[in-house]
């Protein structure tokens, strides 16, 4: 029975990551911007400025990959970055205004669209919802094995 309902488990995220997926790129998309340029907009202008070494962490990337999505973020003007008055080995990243433009305008779409999705849960159900998500994301949290394994097989 256990193992049926694991199954099913990860069957539901699986649906759950695919339609989000789907949906978070389209709205992404109409940015301009990829969806994991996205993710690190929304991260850099949330933050108010981050290293790359942070940005990579938060965002569950190696720092190659980060560097790149900087790069294109900086080549398209969205993002600088500036070097640290104490420490010239550490560099701040930061949004452009024109990224702070992109970041508000991600924000806002994304938050009507988890409004709607919220309110598409019934009334009642709403609190069981949030309090289930919070519970899966700390499972996920304590049991991240399968990730560091597969990558140590890259």
């Amino acid at each position: 029975m256990e193992n049926r309902a694991s199954d099913y488990l990860h069957e539901l995220i699986r649906v759950l990551v695919r339609n989000l997926g789907i949906l978070e790129k389209n709205d992404a998309n109409c940015c301009g911007v990829t969806i994991s340029q996205c993710h690190a907009i929304v991260e850099i202008g949330r933050s108010g400025e981050v290293s790359l070494s942070e940005l990579a962490e938060l965002l569950a990337l190696d720092k190659s990959t980060m560097s790149r999505t900087i790069n294109n973020l900086v080549e398209d003007g969205l993002v600088i970055r500036e070097l640290h008055p104490e420490d010239r080995r550490y560099v701040k990243i930061k949004l452009t205004d024109k990224g702070m433009k992109v970041f508000k305008n991600i924000e806002e779409s994304m938050d009507r669209y988890y409004k709607a999705i919220f309110n598409s849960v019934p009334e009642e159900k709403r609190e069981q919802v949030l309090d289930s998500l919070k519970l899966l994301i700390e499972a996920v949290n304590k049991n991240k094995c399968c990730r560091e394994e597969f990558q140590n097989e890259k």
